[in-house]
């Protein structure tokens, strides 16, 4: 499958994820919001903790991107928080998550539908913050949406991104979810290069996302190599052991905050 068509199924399996309620789908509450513009607020790039405060620049009017953050989550509570705020995202019903925050709590968001490797709508240097939460999974190369990110934010401008680590990509979903930990897999992992297995057949037929487990060289280094400058960094698992047996072992989530010299 060559890029366009990975773009499309996400875009549709995303909808998808919309319409089956999938928790990175909700919409944060009315309550959520009104705490946000008091200044009290708590959001993830990963599954369970939530970015340290002292993560986050100024907010009032710092120019945010919130990259392949659709869902009515990350990006309305930043908006109220005082940022000034466009969500891009390849789902338009993610998107719709975040319309329904605006218009119900009265926020002024900028909505676009697009790739997040692929931001040429945007001059150089437009934004101050990037808001990049666990999304590059969906994307067969990451190292274009790091020069990407580069590109867009200004000088001092922060990135704070949220990935999986590859190592959950060295086994299969099905025997994973039931507790088999046998390593079936290199990395870097692309679902595109086993769509003749079973379970892959199965997850696709079921209209889930197609994902690829990049390595940490393309996930830290690319970062690197792309001009940033690492200043923060912690790791994360999923809160249930029982759905995902992973976790009982270590953290299989990585955040990190990035500047631009």
């Amino acid at each position: 499958m060559n890029h366009q068509e990975i773009l499309a199924h996400n875009r549709d399996a995303w909808n998808r994820n919309v319409e089956d309620g999938d928790r990175w789908t909700s919409p944060v509450s009315t309550e959520t919001i009104a705490k946000a513009r008091l200044g009290d607020f708590r959001i993830v790039l990963t599954p369970t903790k939530p970015v340290p405060a002292n993560w986050f620049p100024r907010l009032k009017q710092t120019k945010t991107l919130c990259l392949a953050s659709g869902g009515g989550q990350q990006a309305p509570i930043l908006a109220a928080a005082g940022a000034i705020v466009t969500v891009l995202d390849n789902s338009p019903r993610q998107l719709d998550q975040d319309r329904f925050v605006a218009s119900r709590d009265k926020l002024e968001l900028q909505f676009i539908e697009g790739d997040m490797a692929d931001l040429s709508r945007f001059p150089s240097e437009s934004f101050d913050m990037i808001f990049h939460p666990c999304s590059n999974s969906f994307v067969r190369r990451v190292r274009p949406v790091w020069q990407e990110c580069f590109r867009v934010l200004r000088t001092g401008g922060v990135l704070m991104a949220g990935f999986t680590n590859a190592v959950r990509y060295i086994f299969d979903d099905e025997r994973k979810e039931n507790g088999n930990l046998e390593v079936c897999y290199s990395l870097p992992y692309s679902d595109c290069d086993h769509l003749e297995e079973p379970h892959i057949q199965a997850s696709i037929k079921a209209g889930k996302p197609l994902e690829f487990g990049h390595t940490l060289t393309d996930q830290i280094g690319g970062q690197l190599e792309a001009g940033f400058m690492l200043n923060g960094f912690y790791e994360d698992r999923f809160a249930s052991t029982d759905q995902d047996p992973l976790s009982r072992f270590l953290d299989t989530f990585i955040a990190t905050r990035a500047i631009k010299p």
